[in-house]
């Protein structure tokens, strides 16, 4: 039976209850299904479901598939339970990154500050055998920076070479998976080819943290805790990967739901755990945390400000969103000398993709910047931490969560010490060609399936 999802003439997709939302890819038949009723008890396995997916076998290949399932909590815990044999050439140093959206999601759950939340987070990564905790922040500050580099870039050649605007945001894994695989001679060279926070992230701890602790990349077991699935697929990427050690950068993504579901079944609650200060890469401890502008990591108002600066000589204080279809389709404009020089746009959940790249299809997309997010709401509502038992969105949380995280402080990417100090000694400058191999990705350009310009999302 095909799916209303589906890319496929034919989808061997099964179905459940006739329902293609609960639709999953069923990678290995599994007796020992989690029987404890929990609000996360669908996660347990990490099944894909078409709801989370983007294009079924458009987008997720068996391959793919079967690394996905086996990126879970047990896999966590079979490390930790190595580290506790007495064969130490088996051990693993455990580093855990949390991205800065995960964190509203604890707060919210158990009624912290996210400081708190984050801190006592910490310290339950830590009781159970966690060597560091870090914050990916600093990462999407190197992707932040890099983005706005690269905007200028292409706004300064849009005259000498065809299609380099608009440009199209780079961090939403689901987003690229989609364009990769459905889109990819059209769009892909229209998406910014700055890496994401994770993929920088994996390469801060397996390539200067590892460097700085004297170990191998493949003695650390290297885990990111995400708001939403695709973020496990982006762990599979071929440039997250390093031959001479045989080691992914990130080795296993948990969401968000799943480390509570963890809590769950120990019956831990966060408001009983001591507070641990989250580690840094150069060593110490981080004592505040801080956030982007914007519903995830900021790029459309870092970049709109940057631009706007460094192009028009204009200060940027503040952004007048204008919606258009929907709250989750808005624009931004800039206005010099009565004619519009800057036209950004935010387009997420795929409804609004859809629409953004039928516009480019037609040579009707009149925007410089989109920022494309897969998830309707932006990041805060990834499928791995904010839906109900049943798998529908979880508004009430939704509120909660950006509520708290707007309480969170504003660092601006530009005053980030850490970062211009991470430049000169791991990257050798900003201009440089080891910057450059270590901050920016190249594309897949596959065949694109048929008729995947009228997938109806």
């Amino acid at each position: 039976m095909k799916c209303e999802n589906c890319t496929k003439k034919e989808c061997s997709k099964k179905q459940k209850n006739d329902d293609p939302q609960n639709a999953t890819v069923d990678v290995l038949n599994s007796n020992d299904e989690n029987k404890e009723k929990s609000e996360f008890h669908k996660l347990a396995n990490a099944k894909i479901f078409l709801s989370d997916c983007l294009a079924c076998d458009s987008c997720i290949t068996a391959e793919e598939a079967v690394k996905v399932y086996q990126q879970n909590p047990n896999e966590f815990f079979r490390v930790l339970n190595l580290n506790k044999k007495c064969d130490t050439s088996k051990h693993k140093v455990l580093a855990v990154s949390i991205c800065p959206q995960s964190l509203p999601y604890f707060a919210a759950k158990f009624n912290l500050s996210v400081t708190e939340a984050a801190r006592r987070l910490c310290g339950f990564l830590k009781s159970l055998g966690v060597h560091y905790v870090f914050d990916t922040a600093i990462a999407a500050d190197f992707s932040l920076l890099e983005s706005q580099k690269e905007f200028v870039q292409r706004y300064r050649q849009q005259n000498q070479e065809e299609r380099v605007l608009p440009m199209f945001s780079s961090a939403c894994p689901g987003w690229i998976q989609y364009a990769e695989r459905v889109l990819p001679s059209m769009v892909i060279p229209h998406i910014c080819t700055a890496k994401s926070p994770q993929q920088i992230m994996g390469s801060l701890v397996k390539n200067y943290f590892a460097r700085q602790q004297n170990l191998s990349p493949d003695k650390i077991f290297h885990i990111v805790v995400a708001p939403c699935y695709d973020k496990k697929l982006e762990a599979l990427r071929g440039d997250f990967y390093t031959h001479l050690y045989n080691s992914q950068e990130v080795d296993c993504v948990l969401t968000s739901g799943e480390v509570f579901q963890m809590m769950e079944e120990r019956k831990i609650s966060l408001n009983e755990i001591n507070e641990v200060f989250f580690d840094t890469l150069f060593g110490g401890m981080e004592e505040e945390l801080n956030r982007h502008d914007g519903r995830s990591d900021g790029y459309l108002e870092h970049i709109f400000k940057h631009a706007a600066k460094e192009l028009f000589n204009t200060e940027v204080k503040e952004l007048t969103y204008k919606t258009l279809k929907n709250k989750d389709f808005q624009e931004v404009t800039l206005e010099k000398d009565g004619e519009t020089v800057l036209r950004f746009a935010a387009a997420y959940g795929f409804r609004n993709i859809q629409n953004m790249i039928l516009k480019l299809k037609k040579g009707k997309c009149s925007y410089h910047f989109v920022e494309v997010l897969a998830c309707p709401g932006g990041c805060l509502n990834g499928n791995g931490q904010a839906q109900t038992e049943d798998g529908k969105p979880d508004k009430a949380l939704l509120k909660q969560m950006e509520d708290v995280y707007a309480t969170v402080p504003v660092q601006i990417p530009e005053t980030n010490g850490h970062v211009q100090k991470l430049y000169q000694e791991w990257l050798d400058g900003m201009e440089s060609n080891k910057a450059q191999e270590s901050l920016h990705t190249k594309y897949n350009m596959e065949k694109p399936a048929a008729n995947s310009y009228d997938i109806k999302w």
